[in-house]
């Protein structure tokens, strides 16, 4: 999979669905909600912090609201990002007709999850206790194949390294996850966070 360098470059790259796309997007630049991008993907952010993310795949596009959980879900459109996600909900569209007849429905959850990021309804993540962080094996293998990587992320933060872990935990795939780490490599190297690239725009 190759994650696109540019917003525009997304859509670019998803000509089978540009009319879903154009429109979701038309949609989420209605409101407040400013546009970036995040691993490899368009974000749409109040104040630099996530509200919501688009994506396309194979057979669908989707929404992922960031604090879907705490949306009212009238529409019982939403259901959960990934079986281990507490606070992420996802909405899938498998045409240009669902989302052309949910419009106004899509504006509410939209709007309803900007009131909600402002009200400071966001979930809050539960770090583990003070102690060494658990790295998973893979990046854990690659980071004693690798001494220099190995000494980059050792001078990351401790937040920052448990960021790359659940990064590379959270893919239910193990393809996903060797994806995750070759892309995560260069940003270690460079003594980056996961998140920094985006917190910049």
């Amino acid at each position: 999979m190759k994650y696109a360098k540019s917003v525009e470059e997304f859509f670019e790259s998803h000509q089978n669905y540009s009319k879903e796309l154009d429109l979701l997007r038309e949609i989420l630049l209605s409101t407040d909600l400013e546009e970036g991008l995040k691993w490899g993907g368009p974000a749409y952010m109040i104040d630099g912090k996530n509200v919501i993310g688009l994506g396309a795949f194979k057979s669908y596009v989707g929404l992922w609201f960031h604090n879907g959980v705490f949306l009212e879900d009238k529409g019982n459109r939403l259901q959960n990002a990934q079986e281990s996600t507490k606070a992420m909900r996802q909405w899938r569209f498998h045409s240009l007709a669902e989302i052309v007849e949910d419009k106004d429905l899509i504006r509410q959850y939209v709007l309803e999850s900007i009131d909600n990021q402002r009200a400071g309804k966001v979930h809050k993540v539960q770090r583990s206790a003070k102690g060494a962080v658990s790295v998973p094996k893979l990046l854990d293998e690659a980071l004693k194949q690798d001494a220099a990587l190995k000494h980059s992320f050792e001078k990351l933060s401790t937040a920052i390294q448990r960021e790359y872990c659940a990064y590379i935990t959270e893919a239910k795939r193990e393809t996903t996850k060797e994806r995750r780490l070759e892309k995560i490599k260069p940003m270690i190297l460079g003594g980056q966070g996961l998140n920094d690239a985006y917190k910049s725009k």
